[in-house]
């Protein structure tokens, strides 16, 4: 394993709890995360499969012309933002350990590996709580509506982590792009995402917090590409103030009128801009 080293809001969306200053910016991040995913899986439906872990792309044929080498932006891969080691259970853990290895860790969910470290399944608080509803009344009452219901309640007979556990696991390779895993726990609607070996075995875990700030950069790197896209426009980039503040780019200064348009849709275009206000003065 130690090879993977803007708006008003309305309180009345969140029902019960009050309103913070801190909700507004949490929210900005969220937006820009559902950006960040949204754009991925545009990606999947128009690009080709992504490349296979360990192999490399098609070398140009010896007699190609030469060209200029173009520098490409680096791709996050899982490997890159992980958390490892990663906690684990054992199959055969009893509940109530399971229970206090949850609390220890301060996590929502764990893997359930097997005796040559196997992700097998997941074990998580929503199991454990149906596990802790059975154990209050044994002898359900009223008929069982839905087949899903009937599973839940008859697995959450179990005593162990495995017969406790979701099954199959829901997980991703080192080598998967960030944003196609952030695609996964959008799909799937987990936490937490157990990072697997091509052999199954549990490597590391990454979880949707890890993922949005991999596919979200902060602002200070947003700052230093438009101040960079400015000094491409402007024959003195000094002229033009620049501030960031979640995402909306706030612009101050002296354009030139001829310029000013070109230069702001191309701040706007700018990955991870949620807005610009333009305060400039054209001249």
């Amino acid at each position: 394993m130690s090879d993977y080293k803007h708006s008003s809001a309305r309180k009345e969306a969140r029902p019960g709890r009050p309103w913070t200053p801190q909700e507004e910016t949490r929210q900005d991040a969220l937006r820009r995360y559902l950006t960040a995913v949204a754009a991925a899986a545009s990606a999947r439906s128009t690009e080709g499969p992504d490349t296979a872990p360990g192999s490399e792309k098609t070398q140009p044929p010896a007699t190609a012309a030469p060209e200029p080498p173009a520098r490409e932006p680096a791709i996050l891969r899982v490997r890159d933002v992980m958390q490892v080691p990663a906690a684990s259970v054992p199959g055969d853990m009893p509940f109530l350990d399971v229970a206090h290895t949850l609390a220890r860790e301060q996590v929502s969910a764990l893997p359930v590996v097997d005796a040559d470290d196997h992700v097998i399944g997941v074990v998580s608080e929503s199991d454990l709580l149906a596990k802790a509803a059975v154990m209050a009344e044994p002898h359900r009452h009223g008929p069982v509506g839905k087949l899903r219901q009937h599973h839940l309640y008859e697995k959450s007979r179990g005593d162990t982590a495995a017969t406790l556990m979701t099954f199959p696991p829901v997980t991703v390779h080192p080598a998967q792009r960030v944003a196609d895993a952030a695609w996964t726990a959008a799909h799937a609607r987990l936490k937490r995402l157990p990072v697997t070996d091509r052999h199954g075995r549990l490597v590391g875990v990454v979880s949707r917090r890890d993922l949005l700030r991999a596919l979200i950069r902060d602002d200070a790197e947003i700052r230093a590409e438009v101040e960079s896209l400015i000094g491409r426009h402007l024959l003195d980039p000094r002229a033009v103030g620049v501030a960031v503040e979640n995402g909306v780019v706030t612009m101050t200064g002296r354009v030139d009128k001829a310029v000013a348009p070109e230069l702001l849709a191309s701040v706007r275009d700018i990955d991870d801009v949620i807005d610009v206000v333009d305060d400039t003065e054209a001249v």
